[in-house]
């Protein structure tokens, strides 16, 4: 139902719907853009993504290798790399939560819209 229980202004619902996409494509863009890191080992391995969880950089302090203990560095890599993703997953959270919260009372996806 609409406010005022009229129907809904097609033109204005298409503004909308337009500046919506536009919004999502410029938060989309800063998470391809924004760089997150992770690390493990109390910082003996660092990993850095994209917001959008791309793989960018790994860091490897001397410390952490022991040629006779690959599996402690195959796991720092992993848990660097998780926390990073995790802390991508965040930031894509806390930019595109808000843009998409009120698509629901939309009456569900519009088409070429990335939701």
């Amino acid at each position: 139902m609409f406010p005022g229980g009229g129907q809904p202004n097609m033109q204005q619902l298409l503004k909308q719907a337009q500046k919506m996409q536009e919004d999502l494509g410029r938060a989309q863009q800063e998470l391809a853009d924004a760089r997150v890191s992770g690390s493990a080992g109390g910082g003996l391995v660092e990993a850095t993504v994209s917001g959008s969880g791309e793989l960018m950089a790994l860091t490897i302090a001397p410390a952490a290798v022991d040629p006779e203990d690959t599996e402690t560095l195959a796991d720092l890599v992993l848990a660097a790399v998780r926390d990073a993703n995790a802390a991508a997953q965040k930031l894509a959270a806390e930019r595109m939560g808000p843009l998409t919260q009120g698509l629901g009372g939309l009456g569900g996806s519009i088409p070429g819209l990335p939701f």
